[in-house]
């Protein structure tokens, strides 16, 4: 398991969304400010996230060159601001911080996005990435098959809207966890 300290040094060392951002080429930024502009989150969704009580850490390794991460990161950021504070989203190149790449390696390789849960501890609670399980279904569609995306192209937008969907139902399920842990709610005497 990741280490609670170990963890709180990687949160506290990495940036808010925007502050992400403003390291990105401007061919980079293009390609991210148009993902977040193609996809929002649905009515049902924001109330769901806005009724979210308990602080979860959601710390993400990323590269402003990934066209997974140009997708999926931007859907993170507006799942954090519809949870009104709750949800403090946070990120990190994943190149700088390969200490932690490494450590959160999905099927062997230095993935990326990789989306880690904390509670407000920066105890572990989850981890989830590269891809949602939209993304992997379509994907597979795509590459199983007889037709190959070209690298960088927009999603279709019923895919951006499962992608969103299976991100908001996986902060979900970690506030959940977070919510109905003993230790917690018996601080919060809840």
């Amino acid at each position: 398991m990741l280490d609670p300290a170990f963890l709180a040094s990687k949160f506290n060392a990495a940036c808010a969304f925007e502050a992400y951002l403003a390291k990105a080429t401007p061919d980079q930024l293009a390609t991210w400010t148009r993902a977040a502009k193609a996809c929002t989150l649905t009515t049902p969704q924001r109330t769901l996230l806005a009724s979210f009580t308990r602080r979860v850490n959601v710390l993400v390794t990323s590269g402003l060159w990934c066209g997974d991460c140009a997708h999926q990161v931007p859907m993170l950021h507006q799942i954090a601001q519809a949870a009104n504070g709750v949800i403090d989203l946070r990120l990190l190149d994943r190149d700088e911080h390969e200490d932690l790449a490494r450590k959160v390696s999905i099927c062997g390789g230095l993935r990326v996005p990789t989306v880690i849960f904390m509670n407000e501890d920066h105890e572990f609670v989850g981890i989830a990435g590269d891809k949602s399980l939209s993304r992997l279904r379509a994907k597979a569609a795509k590459s199983l098959g007889a037709s190959c995306p070209l690298p960088g192209a927009d999603l279709p937008a019923d895919e951006a809207a499962a992608t969103l969907g299976d991100w908001v139902n996986e902060h979900e399920r970690v506030h959940l966890l977070v919510r109905l842990s003993p230790k917690l709610r018996q601080r919060h005497g809840d």
